[in-house]
């Protein structure tokens, strides 16, 4: 069953979810440019109808991207084995699942913050954040999804 949280819980979370991010920004990072480096490298290759090439230089790329994206779906499955919803990677922004008047809606908290400071509902994203009030803590509650 999914998690949800309380903002308390959830605020107790942040220490290791901006670790794991971190990590997770890191690992993409050097996917990315091993990607790159690879990608740019066949494109020189079909550009000159074939180049020489090192190979320990190659290999090391290719070590790279399959330890990055190794690294990358670890960090991922701890946040998502947590109960956390990544939004995007790139900004570090994640969601705590949380019911707020019976209705399942999100703590929102982008690496970064100091503290979870906003909500919004499922469907509304980021742009419909709203600021956590004394209504919204007096009426929202963690525990299990139904």
């Amino acid at each position: 069953m999914p998690r949800l949280f309380t903002l308390s819980e959830a605020g107790l979370m942040l220490p290791f979810v901006g670790r794991v991010l971190r990590h997770a920004i890191g690992a993409q990072e050097e996917h990315d440019e091993a990607t790159r480096l690879l990608h740019g490298l066949g494109q020189r290759i079909l550009l000159m109808g074939g180049i020489s090439v090192n190979t320990t230089q190659v290999e090391n790329w290719k070590l790279q991207l399959s330890s990055s994206g190794e690294r990358l779906q670890s960090s991922l499955g701890k946040l998502e084995d947590a109960g956390v919803l990544v939004k995007d990677l790139k900004t570090g922004l994640v969601d705590f699942p949380t019911m707020f008047q019976g209705e399942e809606v999100y703590l929102c908290w982008r690496l970064g913050e100091g503290k979870i400071d906003y909500w919004h509902g499922v469907h509304e994203g980021f742009a419909g954040r709203r600021e956590i009030n004394k209504d919204f803590i007096d009426n929202h509650h963690g525990g299990e999804l139904a």
